[in-house]
């Protein structure tokens, strides 16, 4: 072979190999560019391997074959949870508040820290979420909500808080022992230790439930005493639960109730009795009928017993009568240390009470404005005034008539049938 043509084959034996090398560059970019158009979004496109592309096109480049990724849209729907997220000491009522702008709520879920969900709705028009009653004090709550906005584009939200622990608390009792039955003119009275001063919160905290659904309203009497009782008697039999809910309720500036408790209490037979003090006979009607009419005495004219509806609130077999203790009395001064089969009717020291050292029963009136009901000393229970305090319980309704007393007042003792319902 001659040198020349040596030579030229030599350089056309390279310049084959530089062309096997872009040859196998080509394949391999249009190889790459093949991979990343079979993950792209449109799975039909495929690469030219004719090495014409761009090899730097990226994988959004529409030239390169592939789709472009759309932009996430977000919601334009602003939630905001009062209050904020960690605060602690919240108000157990009105603290708590879920709204949301340019949007409209579709969920909100509150919880305390054992999982219980709280009470509440979303307001008609979208816009806001509050709870339907308090929320409990020294508790830790956890709250999620979420809206969408007129694009149907969703939003969320989590926060958490803290109710306060209130550092004054207020001492509740009523007159009820759980479980216990009563008469048909029960009225339960519940006292506080403290003024009130959100009376309305406070009856609203504590509700009644009937069995045969007695509608039960209540009466202050000052700052410290509210009563409840139905329009009418209690019908015989009727179960009744008060639910106290206060622990959660400002009763006071910076003051909160301190009891959440159910209290069942049961409605036992009717018995109405009538003390007729121009005759002196007292009439007992028990479940409608008159079982019995007792020979009384009653206040005498320096001392006269009062008129209206009274109810027993309280028994004792034996207890002392002074008249140092009770006010406003005329004549001689008397103390008896064992007056038998006393029933209390008002806080003023109104009773009937067996009576052992008087004859007056039936005949007129000489007591210091008790009803006065033949007894034995001691107390003899085959007395009429013994059999009498056998067959009554606290709750049962006594009425006193033709005294010449004025009108009991319907906070002295549980009196509160004096005032007409649309009193109460």
């Amino acid at each position: 072979m001659k040198p020349v043509q040596a030579a030229q084959a030599a350089r056309g034996t390279r310049t084959n190999r530089a062309g096997a090398r872009r040859t196998a560059v080509t394949l391999l970019v249009g190889g790459a560019l093949l991979l990343v158009s079979a993950c792209g979004p449109d799975s039909g496109s495929t690469a030219s391997g004719s090495g014409s592309g761009s090899s730097s096109a990226g994988p959004g480049d529409a030239s390169a074959g592939g789709s472009a990724q759309p932009t996430p849209k977000t919601s334009t729907a602003v939630l905001a949870v009062l209050p904020k997220d960690g605060a602690q000491d919240v108000a157990p009522t009105g603290g708590l508040k879920v709204t949301v702008a340019s949007g409209k709520l579709t969920q909100v879920a509150v919880t305390d820290k054992n999982g219980k969900p709280v009470d509440g709705a979303i307001a008609a028009d979208g816009l806001s979420w509050a709870p339907t009653g308090a929320l409990q004090v020294g508790m830790a709550y956890k709250v999620s909500a979420q809206a969408v906005d007129a694009a149907g584009l969703q939003s969320a939200i989590d926060s958490g808080f803290t109710t306060l622990t209130p550092a004054k608390t207020v001492s509740t009792n009523d007159n009820i022992s759980s479980g216990g039955s009563y008469g048909v003119g029960m009225i339960v009275s519940v006292n506080f230790n403290k003024d009130i001063v959100n009376k309305a919160d406070v009856v609203n905290g504590i509700v009644f439930e009937a069995s045969d659904g007695t509608t039960v309203k209540g009466h202050w009497f000052g700052n410290r005493r509210v009563d409840f009782r139905p329009a009418a008697y209690w019908k015989a039999g009727t179960k009744v639960t008060i639910h106290y809910k206060l622990k959660s309720v400002q009763v006071s500036p910076g003051v909160y109730g301190d009891v959440d408790h159910d209290e069942p209490f049961t409605i036992g037979r009717s018995q109405i009795s009538t003390a007729d003090a121009k005759s002196d006979q007292m009439t007992v009607v028990r479940d409608g009928k008159t079982v019995q009419t007792i020979p009384i005495t009653a206040g005498n004219d320096q001392n006269p017993s009062w008129n209206g509806t009274m109810v027993i609130e309280g028994k004792d077999k034996v207890t002392r009568m002074n008249s140092a203790t009770v006010a406003n009395v005329v004549g001689g001064e008397y103390d008896v240390p064992d007056v038998p089969h006393a029933m209390r009717l008002t806080d003023s020291g109104t009773y009937v009470h067996g009576n052992y050292w008087g004859n007056a029963f039936g005949k007129s009136n000489a007591s210091h404005g008790c009803i006065g009901v033949q007894d034995g000393k001691g107390g003899d229970d085959n007395s009429v005034a013994g059999k009498f305090y056998a067959s009554s319980m606290i709750g049962d309704v006594v009425i006193i008539k033709n005294s010449i007393g004025k009108t009991v007042s319907a906070s002295n003792g549980l009196s509160g049938w004096t005032l007409p319902w649309a009193s109460w």
